[in-house]
């Protein structure tokens, strides 16, 4: 067993969505690879992976290996290609961590937890049910409630505003931070960095 951890980035796939609110989970592996001159590449695990190094560990070395993905189906499958994936490099799930769009926290805030419930998010559901197990890592992406009586799944599908973009950006990169804390630092001190922040 490696020391590889799978790093997933959950939203609908097709340049429909790719400037959804229910994409924001693509975007932070997409900053992740750019961080680490890489691009993901088509993977048999109807998936798009890219295998690169996260982060600097404490004394300057390079961080672990990490594969990050963006599944290639809709968000309510995602946990075929997320266990095909966990199968084909050797990973335990304790070594998953899942970066997901969260209606229930304001916008760019971003919280990070090991197991728990999926809140009603269908990737999260989709994933617990294809690995058999809750007890993953999550960096919950805060994309705030619909306005009015918007629906939900509406709401969700819909592009972030160009007034948004700026903030969305900065978020973006605060989230890949956190992603390479949890891998170079372990959850507990990347959650205290990033709680406390």
């Amino acid at each position: 067993m490696s020391d590889t951890w799978l790093v997933v980035g959950l939203g609908n796939p097709g340049p429909k969505y790719a400037g959804n609110r229910h994409n924001v989970g693509r975007m932070v592996i997409d900053t992740l690879a750019r961080r680490a001159g890489s691009t993901l590449t088509t993977h048999k695990a109807r998936a798009h992976v890219a295998d690169v190094r996260l982060g600097v560990l404490p004394g300057g070395a390079p961080g672990p290996r990490a594969v990050l993905a963006v599944p290639g189906t809709f968000m309510n499958l995602s946990g075929g290609p997320v266990s095909a994936l966990l199968r084909f490099y050797d990973i335990p799930a304790e070594r998953l961590l899942v970066v997901h769009d969260e209606l229930d926290l304001p916008p760019s805030t971003l919280r990070l937890k090991r197991g728990g419930g999926e809140g009603g998010h269908n990737g999260l559901r989709s994933i617990s049910s294809s690995i058999g197990t809750r007890d993953y890592v999550r960096l919950r992406v805060g994309i705030g409630r619909p306005p009015g009586r918007m629906d939900a799944a509406d709401f969700v599908l819909r592009d972030f505003a160009t007034a948004e973009r700026p903030e969305l950006l900065v978020t973006l990169e605060e989230a890949a931070d956190a992603v390479e804390d949890v891998l170079t630092l372990g959850l507990e001190k990347a959650q205290l960095r990033l709680h406390t922040a």
